[in-house]
């Protein structure tokens, strides 16, 4: 007996019951040594404090992709899971648990403070994990890592130790982005840029010994001015040449400073003067090292005026902005204010305006790294794809500054350095010494710095696997297949993963790196909580099912271009999970009796349309090997899509209607079988796309060995994938086929704009003007009648055409329908010409609108290309309707 389907599908219970069965069974789990091939992908791991965004939503669901894919393909395939400890962001999430308290970390202090974080994982870290498990991914969740976990640590520690052994980790006072409110350094990409309005204040400083005259620089810190030492011209500008050498009275705090020459300086850009205040700005920072200038910081960790800053002292930095600007009013020293947009950089956690600032760091030096990491991007060890993005890698590569590594937090891992209070000198173990290893001083203590979280996640790759040691998941599965990352972290993550796996292991850590793109709103703006614009994800999981959302991400996945996500189209694909529902259900109510273990496929006697089916099947899975391989997961997602509603559904199974009902015994059992084969291999190819719905269906299908000689696989998770073979390669009978459905398709356009109801039966004439043509007609004759509704068809060579018909043409084929009778020509023409007047009014508003200078010069671009669409998807209205008049009229 076979099993029925529900009538409707409801994803929710359906999806919580399969993934709870595959989990239980280990199916996701990958073997250390195996004799299949190694599959083998590293999660980008989630920063521990994070939820599901529609960014995680579009990664993991490309990841299970291909992960699904592999192991139906025979591949042993380890997709390696885990969460990063995500120091600021983590520290800041207890930080403000403790002031809703009334405490701060200093009042717990180091130790019992890195508990009460431990201690918040423990309780509420990582529910993004769960959230990921609700989208399908299938990771090998009996693997997963932390980037604080003791391996983890073991790695890291190593790592430092062996790169400062090497000589490629330093301390160095530089400047560095810094949080005034976290009090630690931020690398470049925990510094979010925002634009905003400012202002360009044009300072004038007098020339030392040259009475009434000034130079004119522009800035957009006033403040750091006390911080300038020297001022900067190009040195082919002739206007200041003779100023070279000479010097500056620094304005407020009269300090003479010299005027250098340098290349740095745009003589273009204001008057040609700039300030340089090494202290406070990196490309300053550049011209001062160039020059040997000081480097006067006026700023503490707090963002607050220091001693350095003379009369300003204990300011905060903004304040003293104020205060600047007003004395120098006075003075006669502001020459002008200008309105000036400008990027301004925030502390990525607690949005502060972050400082240029000067402290000691310890560095890692990067440039005898990047060269092997360039190299094997140029040498094509690694590909990165879409291939625009290899020459934005190259940029940074060749451009790249070292890497400061330290942050002036607590969570995290801690920097293994201690200094000797005795002799000065920095010992750098695995383990905890319990002496100065310069002078065996017991006067140590360890630096209180920890690592750049970016530091440990740049050993992901090989740390899960357990590196140092040398274990058989690295032996099988690094370097690793695949990394499936956003553009936004190449430099500060993918390159660094290169950098540590080439060092560490001499092997790059990925084969290919694919890129995606944003997800963004319908209007294609950027996602942000301020603009309202935010679509949840598991809202959508809740409100359209797992499946329906998977797929819209992967239809939209085209390489190079932003997903511009809109909730009708999500509910599009959920209309395309109930038509393979509503499929399966038609299949397995007609397969009742039917086993296909009875069944010889060479034995059968296949008609025209069951060749077509099974080549275009064979076609589609030939296509979707084909661009997934590529990581064309749209080109995969539309074929499928094309495959299942426009051929299987839309034709197969209205063919299958007419064998199934009153067919031989034997045209019977064959169409069943070719119904069961289909579905059941569009189920497997569906299964990386749609993996909930897919199982559910699969397991009431009829069971075969499917090739093992016993009842088959389990899951659908373990069947094979379907690949092109060449028994089913019927390509002469599917172009056949498709010129039978072309002329059916043809009559139903005659009835569509005629408006003859479906249950209308109708006469047809096909005329034909090949021999070969007219065979194949009268072969489809069933086929016609039936799919085409025809009450008498007419097959015939260079028939004579009825005054009265409607006429199109397919191929050499030509149909004439009889009108008369069949539609009420008054009523129609009353109707018709009622339908273009309505149409005439809409084309006139758009016209009057798309020629209004002050609409089409105003309103945003996007808004105005849809109102041209609008216009020419009515004038087309409009023409088809006369078309359709036209031929009403005729009949009169």
């Amino acid at each position: 007996m076979t099993k029925e389907l529900a009538k409707g599908y409801e994803p929710h219970d359906v999806e919580k019951r399969w993934y709870a069965e595959w989990e239980q069974k280990g199916y996701f789990h990958a073997e250390a040594t195996s004799d299949k091939k190694p599959y083998s992908i590293v999660i980008p791991p989630p920063n521990v404090t994070g939820a599901l965004h529609m960014g995680h939503a579009l990664n993991n669901t490309l990841q299970d992709i291909l992960c699904r894919w592999k192991r139906m393909q025979g591949y042993n395939v380890l997709w390696m899971p885990g969460t990063d400890h995500a120091g600021i962001a983590t520290q800041n999430v207890v930080e403000r648990q403790l002031a809703a308290d009334g405490q701060d970390r200093h009042d717990l202090g180091r130790e019992a403070f890195i508990e009460r974080v431990w201690q918040w994982k423990a309780e509420s870290g990582g529910q993004i994990i769960g959230q990921l498990k609700r989208l399908g991914a299938s990771c090998d969740w009996e693997r997963e890592r932390f980037t604080m976990d003791e391996g983890l640590s073991r790695a890291v520690r190593t790592v430092f130790v062996k790169l400062y052994q090497d000589g490629l980790i330093y301390r160095d006072n530089r400047l560095i982005n810094w949080c005034p409110r976290c009090h630690t350094a931020l690398s470049d990409i925990e510094v979010e840029h925002e634009d905003k309005k400012g202002h360009l204040w044009h300072i004038r400083y007098p020339v030392v010994g040259e009475a009434g005259r000034f130079v004119t620089v522009a800035t957009t810190r006033p403040e750091t001015m006390l911080g300038d030492t020297a001022v900067a011209v190009h040195p082919e500008d002739e206007r200041y040449a003779d100023l070279i050498g000479k010097k500056v009275l620094l304005p407020l705090v009269n300090r003479e400073i010299p005027v250098v020459a340098d290349e740095y300086v745009d003589r273009e850009f204001g008057t040609g003067v700039v300030k340089i205040t090494p202290a406070h700005d990196f490309n300053d920072f550049e011209v001062g090292l160039r020059h040997g200038l000081d480097k006067i910081n006026v700023l503490d960790e707090s963002g607050v005026i220091n001693a350095a800053g003379h009369q300003y002292e204990g300011m905060d930095r903004f304040a003293a902005r104020t205060r600047i600007v007003a004395e120098l009013e006075e003075a006669g020293l502001l020459e002008k204010i200008e309105d000036h947009a400008m990027s301004v950089g925030g502390c990525y956690r607690c949005k502060t305006v972050v400082e240029p600032y000067l402290s000691l760091q310890w560095y890692v030096k990067v440039a005898p790294l990047a060269e092997r990491a360039l190299k094997a991007v140029k040498e094509g060890r690694t590909r990165i794809l879409p291939k625009q993005w290899e020459n934005t890698y190259y940029d940074w590569m060749e451009n790249i500054r070292d890497w400061c590594i330290s942050r002036q937090i607590w969570w995290g891992h801690r920097i293994p350095a201690w200094f000797c209070d005795h002799c000065g000198a920095v010992t750098v173990a695995m383990e905890t010494p319990t002496a100065c290893s310069s002078c065996n001083s017991d006067e140590i203590r360890q630096e209180t710095d920890v690592l750049d979280t970016w530091f440990s996640s740049g050993l992901w790759p090989f740390s899960t696997m357990g590196w140092p040691d040398q274990t058989p998941e690295l032996k099988s599965f690094y370097p690793t297949s695949c990394l499936v990352t956003g553009f936004d972290i190449l430099f500060f993550w993918v390159a660094r993963m290169m950098m540590m796996g080439l060092h560490f292991m001499d092997e790059v850590p990925f084969t290919d790196v694919y890129i995606h793109a944003l997800v963004r709103d319908a209007q294609g703006q950027k996602m942000s909580k301020s603009k309202g614009n935010v679509i949840d994800p598991l809202t959508i999981i809740d409100q359209y099912g797992t499946d329906a959302f998977r797929f819209t991400l992967a239809a939209f996945a085209a390489q190079g271009r932003d997903i511009k996500l809109a909730e009708e189209r999500i509910a599009g694909y959920r209309n395309f999970c109930n038509k393979v529902w509503n499929a399966a259900r038609f299949t397995l109510m007609n397969l009742d009796g039917f086993d296909p273990e009875t069944v010889v496929f060479e034995q059968l006697s296949l008609s025209q349309g069951d060749k077509w089916i099974l080549h275009r099947l064979n076609e589609t899975a030939r296509l979707v090997d084909e661009t997934l391989t590529g990581y064309r997961y749209n080109e995969s997602a539309t074929a499928l899509y094309q495959f299942t509603w426009s051929e299987f559904c839309d034709w197969y199974l209205e063919l299958s209607k007419q064998d199934l009902y009153n067919g031989t015994p034997e045209r019977k059992q064959t169409t069943q079988y070719i119904l069961w084969y289909t579905l059941d291999h569009l189920l497997r190819m569906l299964h990386p796309f749609m993996p909930f719905i897919t199982e559910e269906i699969w397991q009431a299908l009829p069971k075969q060995g499917r090739g093992t000689g016993s009842q088959g696989p389990a899951s659908i998770m373990l069947a094979s994938f379907p690949m092109t073979v060449e028994y089913l390669a019927f390509p002469e009978e599917a172009v056949a086929m498709e010129r039978v459905m072309d002329v059916i398709s043809a009559i139903r356009n005659i009835r569509g704009e005629m408006e003859v109801p479906p249950s209308k039966q109708i006469a047809v004439l096909l005329s034909c003007t090949s021999r070969e043509s007219l065979e194949l007609m009268q072969r489809s004759e069933g086929a016609i009648i039936n799919l085409a509704r025809i009450s008498e068809l007419t097959i015939g060579m260079e028939l004579e055409k009825p005054e009265d018909a409607s006429i199109q043409v397919a191929g050499d084929v030509q149909i004439f329908v009889p009108l008369r009778g069949l539609v009420n020509v008054e009523e129609e023409e009353r109707r018709l010409t009622k339908e273009i007047g309505k149409i005439e009014k809409e084309i006139e508003m758009f016209s009057k609108k798309l020629q209004n200078p002050s609409f089409v010069d105003r309103a945003p671009a996007d808004v105005v290309a849809k109102e041209r669409e609008k216009l020419t998807e009515v004038t087309g209205k409009k023409r088809v309707l006369e078309e359709s008049l036209e031929k009403i009229r005729s009949l009169k």
